[in-house]
């Protein structure tokens, strides 16, 4: 029986986030930067041969178990993982497969960091590596983008997708119809590392649906407020994109603390009592600029500080209801490989 696992980046979202999402980007076009981390979904696929499918999600406590047919039908439970199983056999091998699939993530669900896509593609990467699949990282991405916007109706972007298959920093293009342009930029390796000693990633304990917060975000778009505040983010993208190029971590700092206020005119469910405090005790205690991963109200969080100043905020922001999470930025996006 073959054994497959395949390993997959969460990533941080630096600027753009939001404008990826179709109601936005098919209109005006929307730019992202974002760059993958060393916090991995993790997937293991166990070929079986006694006609049975299995779901296992270890960090959710979701297990499922389904006689191996063409079609399975949602119910609620690893829904996402049927969705994933009902493409693969309907686009590609057009007859059923019997397998037990196993999953964890380094991070809590809902925490900000793209974790549901990375999942989807994780789990393609592995069906792609055991039935020899002819899909690159585009096609992946795009496959995975449809399984959770459409098969699944679930509200959201396309960048965690594609910043899950393709890895490393990436300055991202978002155009009507589906089309993506992933440009990958060769920032060099001390600039990475300098940006890496002046981050410091907080997880706030607290847990969204970024769905819920993406719903009412779209609801707003029809704002002329809402709608500058998009377009202004959209050009912290390629802001940033330069300040990183030119190594001016002022700069990168200003156009955090720029996208963080933006992101708040967007829609005032991205913040909350909890975080504007944590956001106020950072930048008290050495941080130039934050703001929170994804689609906000909870999650991660990451701020700038002068590295001098860095490890005593992450004592202070150590005592308070979350932790600081250890990360460094990757190059690879999801890989795989059989045992």
């Amino acid at each position: 029986m073959k054994t497959i696992r395949s390993q997959t980046p969460l990533r941080l979202g630096l600027a753009g986030g939001g404008t990826d999402i179709n109601l936005y980007c098919d209109k005006y076009t929307g730019y992202v930067l974002n760059a993958t981390i060393s916090l991995y979904v993790h997937c293991t696929l166990i070929e079986r041969n006694d006609g049975k499918i299995i779901f296992d999600s270890a960090d959710t406590k979701s297990y499922g178990e389904y006689p191996s047919v063409m079609h399975l039908e949602n119910d609620g439970n690893g829904d996402i993982f049927k969705a994933v199983y009902n493409r693969i056999v309907k686009d590609f091998t057009h007859k059923p497969l019997s397998f037990s699939l196993h999953t964890y993530s380094d991070v809590p669900s809902g925490s900000g960091l793209g974790g549901s896509s990375t999942l989807v593609v994780g789990v393609i990467q592995a069906f792609v590596e055991w039935l020899n699949l002819p899909l690159g990282e585009y096609d992946i991405a795009h496959l995975a983008y449809e399984i959770e916007r459409e098969d699944l109706g679930i509200v959201g972007g396309a960048q965690d997708q594609y910043a899950a298959a393709f890895g490393g920093f990436n300055f991202m293009e978002f155009y009507d119809q589906k089309r993506v342009i992933v440009n990958p930029l060769r920032i060099k390796n001390w600039i990475a590392s300098e940006l890496e000693a002046r981050t410091v990633l907080y997880f706030t304990n607290i847990t969204r649906e970024a769905k819920d917060i993406e719903e009412h975000k779209k609801g707003k778009l029809g704002d002329t407020k809402s709608l500058e505040a998009m377009h202004a983010i959209k050009q912290d993208a390629v802001d940033m994109k330069e300040a990183l190029f030119r190594a001016d971590f002022d700069k990168i700092a200003q156009i955090l603390g720029k996208s963080w206020q933006s992101k708040k005119v967007i829609s005032e469910i991205v913040t909350n009592d909890e975080l504007d405090r944590i956001y106020n005790l950072a930048m008290s205690n050495g941080a130039y600029s934050g703001k929170t991963s994804g689609a906000g109200a909870g999650g991660f969080m990451f701020f700038l500080v002068d590295p001098v100043k860095k490890y005593n905020l992450i004592k202070i922001l150590n005592q308070e209801q979350g932790y600081v999470q250890d990360f460094s930025f990757t190059k690879e996006g999801t890989k795989s490989w059989k045992l």
